[in-house]
C-alpha cells in the first residue's frame, strides 16, 4: 500500500479519481497520502490480535472505537477497512470451486 505513497504515479492516481475533496475512495485505496497512510499505521498498532485476525469482520461500532481510540479520521479508517474486507473476501476460482464441492456433498450426504 505504501508503495506509491508521495510518489508521481500516486499523485496521478488521485488526480484521476478525485472527487470534490480529492479524497476518493479508490484514490485513497490506490494511493495514500503519506498522512493517511500513518493514521492507518496507527489504527493497526493499537488493534488488539483478536481485531487483526478478524478485520475484515470489524463491526461500523469497532471500526469507529479503534479510530477514536487511536485520534484518526473515522471516515478514512472506515474506507480502508471497506477496502480490506472486500480485498479479503475475494474467491479464487480454485477456492470457490472447492466450496461448491463441499456444498454440493452436504446436500446429498
Amino acid at each position: 500500500m505504501a508503495r506509491f505513497v508521495g510518489s508521481e504515479y500516486g499523485k496521478l492516481v488521485r488526480s484521476r479519481f478525485k472527487d470534490i475533496d480529492g479524497s476518493s475512495e479508490l484514490a485513497m485505496l490506490a494511493a495514500p497520502t503519506a498522512e493517511e497512510l500513518e493514521q492507518l499505521k496507527r489504527a493497526v498498532a493499537i488493534m488488539t490480535p483478536a481485531e487483526r485476525q478478524t478485520a475484515a469482520e470489524l463491526t461500523d461500532e469497532q471500526i469507529q472505537k479503534i479510530a477514536d481510540d487511536a485520534r484518526i479520521d473515522q471516515a478514512n479508517f472506515a474506507i480502508f477497512m471497506n477496502g480490506y474486507a472486500l480485498h479479503s473476501k475475494k474467491t479464487s476460482p480454485s477456492q470457490l470451486s472447492r466450496d461448491l464441492r463441499k456444498s454440493t456433498t452436504k446436500k446429498t450426504n
